[in-house]
């Protein structure tokens, strides 16, 4: 005769699902929460992440992998660049360049 099996060894046997990621996300321009939305067509494999308040968007490549995460966190990484850039030039011109330091 055999043991009966309990309930925890089901439910530990069940595969767990992952978390969902968002959707959603907030515009780095305008600031609104919520007002950005990513669209992914692999058939074109463009993604475009935009943002219904104050229309600004932001477009790059996609493949069969790519999330609505990564294209914001794309889109966000890419301003952060741009100003950055701004920031220096802005210094250069003034006088305050790392130049100067040395």
């Amino acid at each position: 005769m055999g043991k009966r099996k309990s309930r925890m060894s089901k439910l530990a046997a069940q595969p767990r699902k992952p978390p969902k990621l968002e959707t959603a996300f907030t515009c780095p321009f305008c600031n609104h929460a919520g007002a950005v939305e990513c669209r992914i067509d692999l058939k074109y494999a463009i993604a475009v992440a935009s943002c219904f308040v104050c229309k600004e968007d932001y477009s790059t490549t996609a493949h069969a992998l790519t999330e609505p995460i990564d294209v914001y966190g794309e889109w966000v990484d890419e301003c952060v660049k741009a100003n950055e850039d701004v920031d220096v030039r802005i210094k250069r011109r003034r006088g305050y360049g790392d130049d100067e330091d040395a």
